[in-house]
């Protein structure tokens, strides 16, 4: 099973939390699905979020591909940042002058699998990435955060061969947890975006990360580890 797999990173990212608000717009931990095909389409040119009762093209036409997120940490630092926001319609406040309180992650860094499944979209993206092409800049989340893509290269993914570590983010309801590592265990685990409804919601799932041994029938492997791809 052939796969493109590339690194993404950059010095800040900030993928918008839409619940919370009233002090701070915070992010979640990491990127996650709906983000990442974003910025895809972003590199092909396919318009977004234009129309609040319609899905954006992005997500209509790329949605089939499976990809998946490897973080370099289970955790990327976050620090609040504060500034002002003086465009002129950013506040109705006297003076139209906004102060933002926004949580950013700091260096965050992932591998990116996207499996082949022989689509045009998959072959035009694989051609992009190659070619270090974008039609629009790809960002994480904010359009001051410029994404860096590097390391591009097509892989062979063995299939799953039973209990392994699985390095990529997976959804808990997919994998069974077997047993902990001899030493330095960890684990994280956030309600993450997996997908868009019609009006423009979020679907959520719990998404977890560790270094336990787990079984998983839904998985691929790469090089001994497991890797989830949806």
């Amino acid at each position: 099973m052939k796969a493109i797999r590339f690194n993404l990173s950059g010095k800040f990212a900030h993928f918008k939390k839409p619940d919370v608000n009233s002090y701070a717009y915070f992010t979640y931990s990491h990127i996650h699905k709906v983000t990442l095909l974003g910025m895809f389409g972003a590199i092909l040119g396919l318009k977004g979020y234009e129309n609040k009762n319609e899905l954006p093209e992005f997500y209509k036409k790329l949605n089939h591909l499976k990809v998946a997120i490897i973080p370099k940490k289970p955790y990327f630092n976050k620090k609040i940042q504060t500034f002002n926001n003086s465009v002129g319609y950013a506040s109705k406040e006297e003076g139209g002058n906004l102060i933002v309180k926004e949580q950013w992650l700091e260096k965050p860094s992932w591998d990116i699998v996207v499996l082949d499944d022989r689509s045009s979209e998959y072959n035009t993206l694989k051609e992009k990435l190659f070619n270090a092409e974008a039609t629009f800049i790809p960002y994480l989340g904010k359009n001051d955060f410029f994404a860096n893509i590097s390391d591009v290269k097509e892989i062979e993914l063995q299939k799953y061969s039973g209990e392994v570590e699985c390095i990529s983010l997976v959804p808990k309801k997919e994998i069974e947890f077997i047993k902990p590592p001899r030493k330095g265990a960890f684990y994280y685990e956030e309600l993450l975006p997996i997908g868009l409804k019609e009006c423009l919601i979020y679907e959520y799932e719990a998404i977890v990360l560790s270094n336990w041994v787990v079984r998983g029938e839904g998985m691929v492997e790469i090089d001994g580890k497991g890797v989830w791809c949806g």
